[in-house]
C-alpha cells in the first residue's frame, strides 16, 4: 500500500461544503439497517449515521479530497507491501516510550526498514487483560505505550494497521460499568440474563466459540446478579449488536481510527460479532451485513482505508468474508497457510501445500490475502480443519510438541474439546532448541519456510518475534499460566542492537538472509497481488510457483527446496508458458545486482530451444535445453528465476 500521507484536521471545519451521501449509497446503507433492525429502527438511526459521516468528512482537507480522486482500488496493495506485526511494547528502552523505541529501533536496521512499509500495531489502548484485547477505552492510547502523537509519528513513515476490537469490551470499560451501575443508556449494550438457565442447554450446544469456558459470566449489579455473554473470557464482555445504538457507537470509533492514520482496520474476532441464541452465533448473515455497512461507510468518506477480517475459522468460512469481491473485506487472513507450511517442512513433502495453493481463489482485483506464518497467538489449526485429515493435523501437533510448543483447545461440535491453535514461536517450530545444527543452517531452513509467504499472491506479514528468530519462552508460560505468552517476550532494545552487531547471531543471520529476499520481492512487479499465480507440481521436494505481473511483462519462477537434501529439478518450458517470442544466442555478462524494478515494456520471452534464466536470489544463470530447465537446489535453497531477456529489458529500461 503506497500513498502519500495526508493528515486530517484536528477539528471539523463546517465552513466547507458538507458531505452529501450519494443517493444510491444512502439507499444501500438504509437497506442494510433495515436488514439488521427493521424499517422502523432504520428510519430512526439513518439520520444519525449520516450526521456521523458528515462530521468525519468535515475533518478532511481539500488536499485529501483531491488525492482521493486519483485513488485506484486495484492498486491499493502492491508488491511493495510488507507488514510487520507487533505489540506496541515488545521493545523497551530507558529514555523513550515503547512506541518511540519501536520507531527508533527499526531505523537501525536498513535491511528491514527499507522493505517494511506497514506496521500492524496490536491493540495499543488502555486494557485490563489479554495483552490488549480487553479494551477499557477505545479512544485513547495506553499512556504506558505512548500517545496519539507517537502513533502520528509512526504514520509519517509507515502505513498503519489498527485493531478494531469491536466484538467485546473489558469488564472495566465505562459502558459495562454503566450497565452494572444501572445507567439506562447502557441497558441493552450487552447480552444479559437474570438466570443462566435462560440460555438453554440446547442453545448452548449450538454455539460455536474458540474457548472451553462457560459462555455466561456472573456479575453483581445494582439490580441484582446478571449473567453476561462472554465469548472469550470473563473479562471480555460481548457487545450486543442487536441494539442499533451499539452499531452507531462502534462506527464513531471506526472513523476516529481513520482520522488517526489507520490505513487498514483489522476487525478482530469479527466471526462472533452477532449473537443470536438458537444459532451457532458465528459467521451469521448479520455479521456479514455489518461488515458490508462498514465497507459502504469507508467507500464514502475514507476510500483509501481498507478492512481486513480476522476470522480464525475453516478456510471456506474464512474466505466468505471477501463477500462478492467488492462489498466486504479487501483482505482476509490466510489462516490455512501457516499450518500447511509447518506440515510441509515437517513432512518434507510439498504435495498438500501445492494442491491447496492451486485452488486459491481471488474474487476480484480489489481483494487479496494476508499471508502470515506467525502471529501473537501462535499457529491456528482452524484454517486446515477441512483441508488436512485429522491424522495429519495430529502429526503437526506431535512435531510441534517435540519442538517445545503448547496446544490450546476450543469447544467443538457436541461440546467436545478440539485443538484450536499451536502456541509457539515460528523459529522454535522449525528448529529444535537443543539442535546441534549450525545456526546458519537453521536460519536457512527458517527463511525457506518464510519464502512461501513471500511468493504466494497476497501481502506478506511478519510477526516481530518472527523477525528476531526468538525461541519459545517456556518460562513465561510457567510464570503466567498463559500459553500464548510463549511468543510475547518483551525485549530490551540494547539487547537487540548487540545481537544485530554480532554477525553470527540468529537475528543477524535472519536480517541478512530474509532482508535479501524482501529487498528483491518489493522491487519485482511479478509479485503484485493482482499478478497471475500458477502453482507447479514438479516434485514433492520443491514448492514451485510461477508469478506473472499484471501486464505480463515479467515472469518469475520461484522454487523452494523444502527438504534437507540436495535436489535436482527439471521444468519443461511449456509448463512456464513464456516461450515463443525471442531467442537468446549468447549469455550476456551477469550483473551483480539485478533487483531493479520491472519496466512496462512489451512482453519478451525466450524460445524453448535455447533459453537462459537468472536466479535473483542466488545471482547465477541457468541454461535450458530443449528438454527444459534443470536446476540444482541445495538443502532449503530458495531460487527466484527470471528469463534473461526480461532481465535484460529491465536493465536497459
Amino acid at each position: 500500500m503506497s500513498r502519500t500521507r495526508n493528515r486530517y484536521k484536528d477539528e471539523p471545519d463546517y465552513t466547507q461544503p458538507l458531505l452529501e451521501v450519494p443517493s444510491k449509497m444512502r439507499q444501500r446503507m438504509f437497506a442494510r439497517l433495515c436488514f439488521l433492525y427493521g424499517e422502523t429502527a432504520a428510519e430512526i438511526y439513518m439520520p444519525e449515521l449520516e450526521r456521523i459521516l458528515r462530521v468525519h468528512y468535515a475533518h478532511k482537507t481539500p488536499k485529501m479530497l483531491e488525492a482521493e480522486k486519483g485513488f485506484e482500488a486495484a492498486n491499493r496493495f502492491t508488491e511493495k507491501d510488507v507488514i510487520l506485526i507487533t505489540y506496541g511494547d515488545l521493545l523497551r528502552s530507558e529514555n523513550r516510550t515503547p512506541l518511540a523505541t519501536l520507531a527508533s529501533f527499526l531505523e537501525k536496521i536498513p535491511e528491514i526498514n527499507r522493505v517494511i512499509n506497514t506496521l500492524h500495531i496490536l491493540p495499543f489502548f488502555p486494557y485490563s487483560s489479554d495483552r490488549g484485547f480487553s479494551v477499557k477505552d477505545f479512544n485513547n492510547v495506553d499512556p504506558k505505550l505512548g500517545s496519539w502523537q507517537d502513533i502520528a509519528r509512526l504514520g509519517k513513515h509507515y502505513q498503519l494497521m489498527f485493531d478494531a476490537v469491536f466484538n467485546h469490551v473489558s469488564a472495566k470499560n465505562q459502558a459495562f460499568q454503566g450497565l452494572l451501575n444501572g445507567n439506562p443508556n447502557f441497558k441493552e449494550f450487552f447480552t444479559t440474563y437474570h438466570s443462566p438457565d435462560e440460555l438453554t442447554a440446547e442453545q448452548r450446544e449450538m454455539i460455536v466459540r474458540p474457548r472451553t469456558s462457560d459462555v455466561l459470566t456472573k456479575f453483581d449489579s445494582i439490580n441484582g446478579p446478571l449473567w453476561v455473554w462472554t465469548t472469550f473470557s470473563a473479562d471480555q464482555i460481548d457487545l450486543n449488536f442487536r441494539n442499533p445504538a451499539v452499531l452507531i457507537w462502534v462506527i464513531e470509533t471506526l472513523l476516529l481510527y481513520v482520522r488517526h492514520c489507520a490505513d487498514i482496520i483489522r476487525l478482530d474476532a469479527v466471526t462472533y460479532l452477532w449473537e443470536e441464541p438458537g444459532t451457532p452465533c458465528a459467521n451469521l448473515d448479520q455479521t456479514h451485513e455489518v461488515i458490508r455497512l462498514f465497507r459502504d461507510i469507508l467507500s464514502v468518506v475514507a476510500p483509501e482505508t481498507a478492512l481486513i477480517t480476522e476470522t480464525n475459522v475453516p478456510h471456506q468460512d474464512n474466505i466468505s468474508y471477501f463477500g462478492n469481491g467488492s462489498d466486504e473485506a479487501q483482505m482476509v487472513y490466510n489462516f490455512a497457510l501457516s499450518p500447511l507450511v509447518l506440515y510441509t517442512f515437517y513432512k518434507e513433502d510439498a504435495t498438500a501445500l501445492s494442491n491447496w495453493a492451486k485452488d486459491l481463489e481471488y474474487p476480484s482485483k480489489t481483494t487479496t490475502f494476508f499471508n502470515m506464518l506467525d502471529t501473537h497467538d501462535g499457529v491456528s489449526l482452524q484454517g486446515v480443519k477441512n483441508i488436512l485429515p485429522k491424522e495429519d493435523i495430529a502429526f503437526i501437533i506431535q512435531n510441534a510438541r517435540e519442538h517445545g510448543a503448547f496446544v490450546s483447545y476450543k469447544t467443538g461440535e457436541g461440546g467436545q474439546d478440539e485443538p484450536y491453535e499451536i502456541n509457539t514461536t515460528w523459529f522454535s517450530a522449525l528448529n529444535l532448541d537443543n539442535s546441534d545444527e549450525d545456526i546458519a543452517f537453521q536460519v536457512k531452513r527458517y527463511v525457506a519456510s518464510r519464502s512461501i509467504a513471500l511468493v504466494l499472491r497476497g501481502v506478506p506479514g511478519i510477526y516481530f518475534h518472527g523477525l528476531l528468530g526468538t525461541r519459545n519462552d517456556v518460562e513465561a508460560v510457567l510464570r503466567t499460566k498463559t500459553k500464548r505468552d510463549i511468543n510475547r517476550r518483551v525485549i530490551d532494545e540494547y539487547e537487540l542492537v548487540e545481537a544485530l552487531d554480532d554477525s553470527k547471531s540468529t537475528f543477524s543471520y535472519i536480517v541478512r538472509q530474509l532482508g535479501k529476499l524482501l529487498d528483491i520481492r518489493v522491487r519485482q512487479s511479478a509479485f503484485h497481488p493482482n499478478g497471475e499465480q500458477r502453482v507447479l507440481t514438479l516434485s514433492p521436494d520443491v514448492f514451485a510457483v510461477l508469478r506473472v505481473c499484471p501486464d505480463c511483462t515479467q515472469h518469475i519462477l520461484t522454487l523452494t527446496n523444502i527438504t534437507h537434501r540436495v535436489r535436482q529439478i527439471k521444468i519443461p518450458l511449456i509448463e512456464l508458458g513464456v516461450a515463443g517470442i525471442y531467442s537468446v544466442e549468447d549469455l550476456p555478462d551477469v550483473p551483480q545486482d539485478a533487483g531493479a524494478a520491472s519496466s512496462s515494456s512489451p512482453i519478451m520471452c525466450a524460445t524453448p530451444e535455447e533459453t537462459y534464466w537468472y536466479d535473483l536470489v542466488g545471482k547465477r544463470g541457468w541454461r535450458a535445453d530443449d528438454q527444459g530447465l534443470e536446476v540444482t537446489l541445495q538443502p532449503y535453497d530458495v531460487a527466484w528465476l527470471i528469463p534473461f531477456v526480461e532481465l535484460e529489458s529491465m536493465i536497459e529500461s
